[in-house]
């Protein structure tokens, strides 16, 4: 039987690498180191901010995990800044910048919350719609 080869997706995970079916974090690490576990957690967390994975085009997974290598790396230098030790400011800077650039293009932006105080009629509205409730 002749295998059609003009198709680019292979629905069965076995006919796909682990990264792409979700089985591995890596194609050389295996994921249990520390630097891997915060990185999984910014990758999930940007994933989740985006709507979930379900959401996302392959492209934005690729940006999301390049901006999370670079947050991780970017909480490395500041770890070693809290320890007192030598960082070159340059660089961090730059991958700061990086990162920066990478996030805002897949959407992700800083929405300012609106922490003013409600009015007093609203608030005593709210009051008492919660005690009946």
């Amino acid at each position: 039987m002749s295998e059609d080869r003009t198709s680019t997706h292979d629905p069965k995970s076995k006919g796909r690498s682990a990264v792409s079916n979700g089985t591995a974090l890596f194609l050389e690490a295996d994921g249990r180191s520390s630097w891997a576990k915060r990185f999984r957690d910014l990758v999930a967390g940007h994933i989740s901010d985006l709507g979930g994975s379900d959401c996302l085009s392959e492209g934005q997974r690729a940006l999301i995990r390049r901006g999370a290598a670079l947050g991780t790396e970017l909480e490395r230098m500041e770890g070693r800044l809290a320890e007192g030790l030598p960082v070159d400011l340059d660089l961090y800077g730059r991958l700061a910048a990086h990162q920066r650039r990478i996030l805002e293009s897949i959407g992700l932006v800083r929405k300012a919350k609106d922490v003013s105080p409600p009015d007093l009629k609203t608030y005593l509205a709210a009051k008492r719609k919660a005690a009946v409730s």
